[in-house]
C-alpha cells in the first residue's frame, strides 16, 4: 500500500466512525433515521399493547386452547418476533406485542379470530381454516408487465388433498371464503390445484391483498375468540436499566479497547477502531432491519463486542508468531492475516449456520436472538477481515514500520502436556455433570422442581390493581414490588402498567386463595387500594410446549448441521464428533449452575444457552484449525500426542485473552445491571468460564482419543508406536 492510500484509508476509515457516530446519535431528517433512539424496542423496554380474547366455545380443551395459542403466536410474530401469546384463567387468551402503541390497528391487522370456511356454490364446505397452514400477500407482474398483488396459500397435507378434489371438480366455478357467515372472497377455479399451494389474484391494492391474507390466517383457528380488551401497557423496566446497561457496555468496551492496545500495541488501536465502526454497524443494521430490542437483546450486543474481539485477537496472535520467527514486519502482517482466515471463517461460518437454522426452525425469543447472532457475526467478520487489516495495513503505510510499534519480544512457550491430564479433565467434567443431575433429582423429589422455572415457564397469577395516582415504573419498582415480594415470597416478580390509567399488572408464581387475599390486604393496607377493584387471574406460561420444542427441535437441527460442516472442512468427522461432544459438556455445566445456584430460569435461559453453544464451538474451532496445520506440517518422527499438546499451547493465549475480554464485558454488565440483566449475565461468565475450559481442556484430548482408538488411521497410529 502507497503512503497516499495509506493516508485515503484512514480518512475513510475516520470518515465512517463519525458517520456511524452521527446516524446513531441524532439520525437524519425529522424522523431521526437510522439513530439508536428509533431501533424497535421490547415489551420490556418500551412497552406495547396487550389484547385479551374470550373464547365463544363453550368448556374448550387444553389441546384446543394449546392449538389456537401456537398459532396465534406465529401470527404476531409479525408484528415483533418477541411478541407473547399466553392463556388467561380458563377460556382466555392474552397476547402481548412490543413496540406498537395503537391497539385498534392492531386489532384491525390481526383481525377478528372467528370461524373460516370454503364452500362451493352448492354449500358444500370444501376445507377450513384449520386447513390452512399460512396466507400472506405477495407481489407480482400480469401478462402486460404490471404490477399486481395476490394472496398464496399454504394447505397442510389433507387440507391439500380435499383442496385437489374440489378444485378439480369445480373448474371455472367460483369456491366462496366465508368467515363468520359472510363472503369476504369468492374466486373462480382457473385449474386443478393439487400441490398445497393456491393464489388468489384480482384487482387487488396491496392492502386487500394483506387485509385478505390476515383475515385468512387469523381464520385458521381452532377455536373462535371475541376481543374482551385491550391495553396499551407501559414497559415492565425504567429508564435506569436501560442506561445502566448501556453505561456497562460502554465502560467494558473502554477496558477492551485499552487491554487491546497495551497488549497488541499499534495492530491493537486498529483493531479497537474497527470495534468502534463494528459498534455503529450493528445499531444501524438493527433499525434497518427492524429488529425488537429487548434487554437480554442489549446483553447479547455487549457480550457480542467481547465475541468480536476474537478475530482480532486470532490475527496478531499469527502475525506476533511470523514476527518471532525474524520475518519483516509486512510480511508478517501478510501471513499471518492469510494464516488466521481458515479459523475466523470456520469458526463464524459454523456459527453461522447454528443462527440460520434457528430462525427458521425456532419461534418467539429463539427466533429474536437468531437475528442478532446473524447480525453480529456477519459484523464481525467484515471489520475483522476488512476494516482492521485496511487500518493496520494504513498505518504501515504512513510511516509507522518500526518492529516495536507491532512486536514485544518474548520468550517462546513450551508445549504444556495436557493430555498427560486428559483423566483428570474428564473426571472433574463428569463429576459437575453429575452433581448437576443429583441436584436436579433432589430438588424434583423434593417438590421444588428440578429448576426454579420462572412464570415464563410455569405460569403464574396476573393481578391487575387500580391505584389512587398513577405510579412511575420506578416508583412501582422501590415501593411496590417489595410488598409483593414479601406476601407471595417470589423473588421474580413481574409489573406494567397500563397507559392512561392508575392500573399497574402484577405478574408472580401461581398464588393459593390465601396468598391472594393476604396480597390485597397488603395492598390495602400498604397504599389505600379498594380491594374490589383488585382482579387476579391464573396465566399459563409464555413460553408454550410448542416453543419449547420448537427451541429443541431448532438446537438438535442446527447441532447436527454443524456437525456436517465440520466434518466437511475437517476431513475427519472425528472433528466433528468431539466438537458436538464438548458444547453437550458445556450446556449440561451450566445446567448444573441453573440447578445448584437455583437461578430462574425465564426467557433468558434459552438465549443464554444458545449463546453459550456460539461462544463454545467458536472456540473449539481455533484449536482443531491449529491441530489440521499441524498435522500436515508433522514429521513421521513426530508423536501424535505432541502435535496436540503443541497446538493447544500455541491458542492458549488466544483462549486466554478471548475468554477474559468476554468475561470482563459481561461481569461489567451484571456488576451494574438490574437484576433480570443479572440474572442473564451470572451463567453467561459460568459459561464463558466452561467454554474456556473445555476448548482448552477437553475437546483436544477427546479428539485424541477418538483418533487413536477409532478407526483405521488408530490401528496406524498404533503401528507407528
Amino acid at each position: 500500500m502507497k503512503k497516499s492510500k495509506g493516508i485515503l484509508s484512514l480518512v475513510v476509515a475516520a470518515a465512517l466512525i463519525a458517520l456511524l457516530a452521527f446516524t446513531t446519535v441524532a439520525g437524519f431528517g425529522k424522523g431521526k433515521t437510522g439513530s439508536a433512539e428509533n431501533i424497535k424496542l421490547g415489551l420490556d423496554l418500551a412497552g406495547g399493547v396487550s389484547i385479551t380474547y374470550q373464547v365463544k366455545d363453550k368448556n374448550p380443551s387444553e389441546e384446543e386452547m394449546r392449538d389456537t395459542i401456537y398459532k396465534l403466536q406465529k401470527r404476531v410474530e409479525q408484528y415483533s418476533t418477541e411478541a407473547n401469546v399466553y392463556q388467561e384463567g380458563d377460556d382466555r387468551i392474552n397476547i402481548e406485542i412490543p413496540g406498537v402503541s395503537d391497539a385498534n390497528a392492531i386489532l384491525d391487522e390481526l383481525g377478528k379470530p372467528g370461524s373460516l370456511v370454503f364452500q362451493t356454490q352448492d354449500n358444500e364446505t370444501v376445507i377450513t381454516g384449520s386447513d390452512v397452514k399460512t396466507a400472506s400477500a405477495r407481489a407480482g407482474e400480469d401478462d402486460m408487465g404490471n404490477k399486481e398483488y395476490s394472496v398464496e396459500l399454504d394447505l397442510n397435507e389433507e387440507g391439500t388433498k380435499k383442496f385437489a378434489e374440489a378444485t378439480e371438480a369445480n373448474v371455472g366455478k367460483p369456491i366462496s371464503i366465508i368467515y363468520d357467515g359472510e363472503t369476504i372472497s369468492s374466486p373462480t377455479v382457473q385449474t386443478a390445484i393439487t400441490g398445497g399451494q393456491a393464489y388468489i389474484t384480482g384487482n387487488f391494492s396491496y392492502e386487500e391483498a394483506e387485509s385478505l391474507a390476515s383475515t385468512i390466517r387469523i381464520g385458521g383457528l381452532k377455536l373462535e375468540l371475541e376481543e374482551l380488551r385491550s391495553n396499551v401497557v407501559g414497559a415492565q423496566l425504567g429508564e435506569q436499566a436501560i442506561s445502566t446497561s448501556l453505561k456497562a457496555g460502554a465502560i467494558g468496551l473502554a477496558i477492551v479497547f485499552l487491554f487491546m492496545i497495551c497488549v497488541y500495541l499499534l495492530p491493537g488501536l486498529a483493531s479497537s477502531l474497527a470495534l468502534i465502526i463494528y459498534t455503529g454497524l450493528v445499531l444501524v443494521i438493527l433499525n434497518a432491519f427492524n429488529v425488537t430490542l429487548t434487554l437480554p437483546g442489549i446483553a447479547g450486543i455487549i457480550l457480542s463486542i467481547g465475541m468480536a474481539v476474537d478475530a482480532n485477537v486470532i490475527i496478531f496472535a499469527r502475525v506476533r508468531e511470523e514476527m518471532s520467527k525474524g520475518k519483516s514486519v509486512r510480511n508478517s502482517l501478510k501471513t499471518g492475516f492469510q494464516k488466521a482466515m481458515s479459523a475466523i471463517v470456520d469458526g463464524n461460518v459454523t456459527t453461522l449456520i447454528a443462527a440460520a437454522v434457528l430462525w427458521f426452525k425456532g419461534s418467539g425469543s429463539v427466533k429474536g436472538f437468531a437475528q442478532t447472532l446473524a447480525i453480529g457475526i456477519i459484523v464481525s467478520m467484515f471489520t475483522a477481515l476488512v476494516i482492521t487489516r485496511m487500518i493496520v495495513y494504513a498505518f504501515y503505510a504512513v510511516g509507522l514500520r518500526k518492529e516495536k510499534l507491532y512486536y514485544r519480544p518474548r520468550k517462546e512457550r513450551k508445549p504444556i502436556d495436557f493430555l498427560g491430564r486428559k483423566k483428570w479433565f474428564f473426571a472433574l467434567s463428569l463429576a459437575v455433570v453429575i452433581l448437576g443431575f443429583v441436584f436436579m433429582g433432589v430438588n424434583g423429589s423434593k417438590g421444588k422442581g428440578a429448576f426454579a422455572y420462572s412464570l415464563e415457564f410455569e405460569g403464574g397469577t396476573s393481578t391487575n390493581v387500580t391505584f389512587n395516582k398513577d405510579y412511575t415504573i420506578e416508583e412501582i419498582d422501590k415501593e411496590i414490588v417489595p410488598v409483593v415480594e414479601e406476601v407471595t415470597g417470589d423473588a421474580n416478580v413481574q409489573t406494567q402498567k397500563v397507559a392512561d390509567t392508575n392500573q399497574v399488572i402484577i405478574k408472580t408464581k401461581t398464588l393459593g386463595l390465601d396468598v391472594r387475599e393476604a396480597l390485597n390486604k397488603a395492598l390495602a393496607d400498604k397504599f389505600k387500594v379498594d380491594e374490589s377493584l383488585i382482579t387476579a387471574e391464573n396465566i399459563s406460561s409464555t413460553i408454550s410446549n410448542e416453543m419449547r420444542q420448537d427451541a429443541i427441535m431448532a438446537v438438535i437441527v442446527a447441532t447436527i448441521f454443524m456437525l456436517i460442516y465440520i466434518w466437511f472442512r475437517f476431513k475427519d468427522i472425528r472433528f466433528a464428533a468431539s466438537a458436538v461432544t464438548a458444547l453437550l459438556h458445556d450446556v449440561l455445566v451450566v445446567l448444573t449452575f441453573y440447578a445448584v445456584a437455583r437461578i430462574s430460569v425465564g426467557n433468558t435461559f434459552i438465549a443464554c444457552m444458545l449463546t453459550i453453544v456460539g461462544y463454545s464451538i467458536n472456540a473449539t474451532i481455533v484449536i482443531f484449525d491449529r491441530i489440521r496445520e499441524e498435522l500436515r506440517l508433522r514429521s513421521k518422527t513426530t508423536e501424535l500426542v505432541d502435535v496436540v499438546n503443541k497446538s493447544i499451547t500455541q491458542t492458549l493465549t488466544r483462549s486466554i485473552y478471548t475468554s477474559l475480554t468476554t468475561f470482563v464485558m459481561v461481569a461489567i454488565l451484571f456488576v451494574m445491571g438490574v437484576s433480570s440483566i443479572r440474572e442473564f449475565a451470572l451463567p453467561l461468565m459460568v459459561g464463558i468460564i466452561c467454554g474456556a475450559y473445555s476448548s482448552v481442556c477437553i475437546t483436544g484430548a477427546l479428539w485424541y482419543v477418538m483418533r487413536t482408538k477409532i478407526g483405521k488411521k488408530a490401528a496406524e497410529t498404533k503401528k507407528k508406536r
